[in-house]
């Protein structure tokens, strides 16, 4: 049998590129340099999956995906919460003194300002992590370092100088993963989620009537994102993730009545939930992402 391929916006070694291979040990990673990329490369027979970044605690979401997957062609069949981890990277050699450029992702500068302060370290802005991790190693230099992640130090045989030297120890990074063929569970499966996308027109009520129903039968809604679409103002798009099986009857109930007042009322994928969504319940309920970015930062 062949080797399974799941494919990712980013350069290897980037948080999308590790994301992949904690939600699919033993697969073949294969890096893209857009979102579009990934998603031809599931429509090409190059990968099997693609792994894509919807949402960050932190930095919110990533608006590529909104635009991408109504049209994408793929299901939605899994998710993925990854912490995003960043450590000090440096030559083999390098004292932390000896350090006097910081590079990294724009996103990622910008959780690490307590690192910047305390050695006084002159932030450089580069494409991605793993690409400034990629750059750090090619320099030699011990005046320069990276901000990545500690597969981007494997990668590209740097040394890990201070590990987690992110502000905010909670940075996570939501992923959908998506394939050509769906792999909707059975209707009595446990911690299911239903990701559904659809419109509706800019008038008085419309959105209150699409959303009553699952009010009223009980369904918890995790997310809701608006964005416009076609350049213009008439009417709104929205991607919704809700707990349940579109089977199930409170579920059911609820789509249809959301069918009967959105317009283009589309199931992008029927999923088994994270097991993180489920360990973050209760006390780290906070830590889950409140709705991106080079995955954020990859």
């Amino acid at each position: 049998m062949s080797q399974k391929i799941i494919a990712f916006q980013g350069m290897p070694g980037a948080y999308s590129d590790l994301a992949c291979r904690t939600a699919r040990p033993g697969w073949q990673t294969l890096p893209c340099k857009t979102f579009s990329g990934a998603i031809e490369a599931v429509h090409q027979g190059k990968a099997d999956q693609a792994m894509l970044a919807c949402e960050n605690s932190l930095a919110g979401r990533v608006p590529d995906i909104h635009t991408l997957l109504p049209n994408a062609g793929l299901h939605i069949v899994g998710e993925h919460f990854q912490r995003v981890e960043h450590c000090l990277l440096a030559v083999p050699g390098t004292r932390i003194e000896q350090i006097k450029r910081v590079h990294t992702h724009p996103v990622a500068m910008g959780q690490i300002s307590t690192l910047l302060a305390t050695y006084n370290f002159a932030p450089v802005v580069e494409f991605d992590t793993a690409g400034a991790a990629e750059l750090v190693a090619l320099w030699k230099s011990h005046e320069e370092a990276a901000v990545a992640s500690e597969l981007a130090a494997e990668l590209n045989g740097l040394t890990i100088l201070k590990r987690n030297v992110e502000d905010a120890k909670h940075n996570t990074t939501r992923f959908y993963i998506a394939s050509q063929t769906a792999e909707r569970p059975d209707r009595d499966t446990p911690d299911v989620m239903t990701t559904v996308i659809f419109s509706v027109k800019n008038s008085p009520g419309a959105l209150y009537k699409v959303l009553g129903g699952f009010a009223t039968n009980g369904v918890n809604m995790t997310r809701l994102e608006s964005y416009m679409t076609g350049g213009g103002f008439a009417a709104t798009r929205f991607l919704m993730d809700v707990e349940g099986h579109p089977e199930n009857t409170q579920l059911g109930k609820a789509l249809a009545e959301l069918e009967f007042f959105s317009e283009d009322a589309t199931i992008l994928g029927v999923y088994k939930q994270s097991p993180f969504r489920r360990q973050m319940t209760g006390s780290c309920a906070e830590a889950l992402p409140s709705a991106p970015t080079d995955a954020l930062a990859g």
